[in-house]
């Protein structure tokens, strides 16, 4: 049966509480040049994925357009850091150019971004977001593991100069780290232009130093922050992760709050991880490995990714145990960010 990509999903992603995907994260890598405290082990300890597993970026593009088929509307390109990816730019030109793909754009850690982002921006990409946790040099350095503030910040540069649209930023807020920055990284964002969004810090770090008491919920980042700029709710929208407010003379300020306000309900997310395992929850231990189907012709591949995705869990907010300790085999690097 041939399923043409409509404006409208069709249902066939459809999970068992009838939230449909629309929207695909791809992982073309697990290696990063940086060792984010909230994403990656110890330096030392690292092991990457073998080269022979990681899926050829023609694979990649050959699971996109089953998914566009089947409903996928959005691609995001993550890694680990997707721009050592060789050919990457390569990837988002097809990918842009699936039926049925209405944007594509990519999570960046920004080191390579200055070089790039005229390059990505001929290859069709329609949004960068940038990760950026502190404004000061030496803080910078402790939490992403590599001294790179004035090379990330080039690169939020460049990436408004080529005219890519949005670019955001992404800042994990850490109590004990950065907490004391989320106003200064507001105004910075409203200076630019542009938009920013802070997480909550989740159990996914590789180093294992995630506790309540290092839990900046968005209540206490939205406290702070309104108490030095004027806010305008401008809510959630179904199935987006952030809760926005415009930040006077300036652009939107966003909350993603997996922790103490979970969005599991209308979640419509799904993962690829660099090595062709399906993710349907960012939370979920069961991977469902592509890789062996990926040659047995379109249906069989489209069965199998249907049948993932009905068994999709509730979500976090549904595993409070998560909150006191989770057994994850997979760091956030190898999950795709």
């Amino acid at each position: 049966m041939t399923i043409q990509a409509t404006s409208s999903p069709p249902s066939m992603l459809a999970d068992s509480k009838g939230r449909i995907a629309t929207k695909l994260r791809v992982s073309v890598t697990d290696r990063c040049n940086f060792a984010c405290l909230f994403c990656m082990p110890d330096k030392g300890k690292i092991s990457w994925l073998p080269k022979e597993e990681i899926l050829g970026l023609d694979e990649v593009g050959q699971v996109v357009r089953v998914l566009s088929s089947l409903g996928v509307r959005e691609v995001r390109v993550t890694g680990g850091e997707p721009l050592l990816r060789r050919g990457v730019e390569g990837l988002v030109s097809d990918l842009v150019g699936i039926s049925g793909i209405d944007t594509v754009a990519m999570t960046t850690n920004g080191w390579f971004l200055a070089e790039k982002a005229k390059a990505l921006k001929s290859a069709g990409l329609e949004g960068v977001t940038v990760s950026l946790h502190s404004l000061k040099r030496e803080r910078f350095k402790t939490i992403s593991g590599v001294d790179a503030l004035a090379r990330v910040l080039r690169g939020i540069e460049a990436a408004l100069s080529v005219g890519i649209d949005p670019v955001k930023i992404n800042s994990v807020a850490i109590k004990g780290y950065n907490d004391d920055e989320v106003v200064d990284l507001v105004d910075y964002a409203r200076s630019r232009g542009v938009s920013i969004r802070f997480i909550e810090f989740m159990p996914l770090d590789g180093l294992g130093i995630w506790s309540q008491a290092n839990l900046m919920t968005g209540k206490e980042i939205l406290d702070a922050v309104s108490n030095r700029f004027k806010l305008t709710d401008k809510g959630r929208s179904v199935g987006s992760t952030a809760k926005l407010w415009g930040v006077d003379g300036g652009s939107d300020f966003g909350l993603i709050t997996p922790m103490s306000e979970p969005f599991c309900d209308d979640c419509d997310r799904i993962r690829l991880t660099a090595d062709g395992k399906l993710l349907t929850c960012l939370f979920d231990t069961e991977y469902h490995d592509l890789r062996p189907h990926l040659h047995g012709g379109e249906k069989e591949l489209k069965a199998f990714i249907v049948e993932a995705v009905k068994r999709k869990p509730e979500g976090i907010g549904y595993m409070p145990w998560i909150r006191d300790g989770w057994a994850k085999p997979r760091n956030m690097n190898a999950i795709g960010g």
